[in-house]
C-alpha cells in the first residue's frame, strides 16, 4: 500500500513538471511571437517612411484675380492639406509657400524659370508659357443659370445663379455701370439695338493684363468679331490689378465699362459701393465665346519636377477638392473640382492668343 501511495505521488509530481514546463515554454513562445510582430510593425512603419521623397518646399503661386490678402488668407489652410494629402502619396513635404502674382505674367515667368513648382492660372497664361509649363489638370466649376450669347438675355434674366451642373468653360461679359454713358449703352442693348465701335469707343473701359483670358484676350475677340477692331483701338483704356479694383472704379463712375468672367458680379455682390446693388446699377452689354476653365500648371523648369511628382500633384489637388475643408480653399477661384487634363485641350486657347497677337 505504501509502495502504491509512493507510486502515485512520483507520477503526480511528474506531471506537474512536465505543465509546468509546458505552460513557460507556451509562455516564452508567446512572447517572442509578440515581440517578433511588434519589431515587423515598426520595421514595416520605418519601411515606408523610407519609401517617402523628401521635398524641402513646394511653391505655388495664384494670380490677382481676386484681392491678394483675400487669396492668401482664403488659400491658407492648402499648406497642410498638400502636406497631409502628398505623405499618403509618397512625398514629404517641408513646407508649401503660396504667394500670388502681381500680375498674371509673374505667375507665368516664374513657372517657366522654374522658382515656382505650381501655378494656378487661366488658359491663356498656361498657352502664353507653356514653353517652361505644363498643365496638368483643369477646373471645374458650377454651371450659371444663364449661357447665352445674347447680352439682353443676362438682363432680362437677373441676377444670375449658379447652376447644379459643372462646367468646364465660361463666358466673359462686358459689363456697363451706373454710370451716365453705362446707362446709354446698356439701354440701347435692352432696347434691342446693336452697339456700333463709335458707341463704345466713346465710353472708358477698366481691363486685366493682356494674359488675362475673361479680362482681355476673349472681349478683344468679341470687339474683333463684332467691330473688327480691337481693345488697343480704344482711345479711353485704364489698366486694372485686380476684378475687384474694376469694380470699385465702375461702382464710383470713374469707368463706365469692365470686362470680366460671367460669375464675377457674384463675387462682388457684397462689396459692391453702387447707389443700388450690383445687379440694379450693372448690365452685361457684350456676351464672349466660352471660354475654358482655369488650369493647374506645373514648372517644366523646376529641379525637383518629374513624373511621379506630377501624378502625385494631380492626384492630391483631385483629392483635396473632394473634401469639405477643401472645397472651402478652391472656392476662392470658384473651383469645384479638377480633372486632369493635357496641352491640346487649350489649342482653341492657342488660336485665340494668335489672333490677339495678329490684332496688336
Amino acid at each position: 500500500m505504501k509502495k502504491l501511495l509512493l507510486l502515485l505521488v512520483v507520477s503526480l509530481l511528474a506531471f506537474l513538471l512536465v505543465a509546468c514546463g509546458d505552460n513557460t515554454e507556451e509562455s516564452s513562445t508567446n512572447e517572442d511571437k509578440e515581440e517578433v510582430s511588434a519589431s515587423e510593425t515598426e520595421t514595416s512603419e520605418e519601411e515606408e517612411e523610407a519609401t517617402n521623397k523628401s521635398i524641402d518646399e513646394l511653391s505655388i503661386g495664384f494670380v490677382p484675380s481676386r484681392e491678394p490678402e483675400e487669396i492668401i488668407t482664403a488659400t491658407e489652410p492648402l499648406k497642410d492639406l498638400l502636406i497631409e494629402e502628398m505623405a499618403t502619396l509618397g512625398y514629404d513635404i517641408g513646407e508649401v509657400d503660396i504667394t500670388v502674382g502681381t500680375n498674371y505674367e509673374a505667375v507665368g515667368e516664374a513657372l517657366s524659370a522654374g522658382t515656382m513648382d505650381i501655378g494656378l492660372i487661366p488658359g491663356g497664361t498656361y498657352v502664353l508659357y507653356d514653353d517652361g509649363a505644363e498643365v496638368v489638370l483643369t477646373a471645374t466649376r458650377a454651371g450659371l443659370s444663364i449661357d447665352s450669347d445674347n447680352p439682353k438675355d443676362w438682363n432680362d434674366n437677373k441676377p444670375t445663379e449658379a447652376s447644379d451642373e459643372q462646367a468646364i468653360g465660361y463666358r466673359a461679359l462686358i459689363i456697363a455701370g451706373p454710370s451716365e454713358k453705362g446707362q446709354e449703352l446698356a439701354e440701347k442693348v435692352n432696347n434691342g439695338e446693336e452697339l456700333t465701335f463709335d458707341d463704345i469707343n466713346s465710353a472708358s473701359w477698366a481691363v486685366m493684363s493682356t494674359s488675362s483670358p475673361a479680362g482681355y484676350i476673349y472681349p478683344a475677340i468679341w470687339m474683333d468679331e463684332k467691330f473688327g477692331k480691337t481693345i488697343t483701338d480704344l482711345e479711353n483704356v485704364v489698366p486694372s490689378d485686380s476684378y475687384g479694383s474694376s469694380f470699385a472704379r465702375l461702382a464710383a463712375d470713374q469707368i463706365d465699362v469692365m470686362v470680366t468672367y460671367a460669375d464675377a458680379r457674384r463675387d462682388n455682390e457684397e462689396s459692391w459701393s453702387g447707389e443700388g446693388t450690383i445687379w440694379d446699377d450693372t448690365n452685361v452689354i457684350g456676351v464672349t465665346p466660352s471660354i475654358y476653365n482655369d488650369t493647374i500648371s506645373v514648372s517644366k523648369n523646376s529641379d525637383k519636377m518629374d513624373d511621379d511628382l506630377k501624378s502625385a500633384i494631380q492626384e492630391a489637388f483631385i483629392n483635396i477638392a473632394q473634401t469639405e475643408e477643401g472645397k472651402e480653399v478652391i472656392a476662392i477661384y470658384n473651383h469645384e473640382g479638377y480633372q486632369e487634363a493635357q496641352a491640346t485641350d487649350y489649342d482653341d486657347e492657342r488660336k485665340a492668343q494668335e489672333l490677339v497677337k495678329s490684332l496688336n
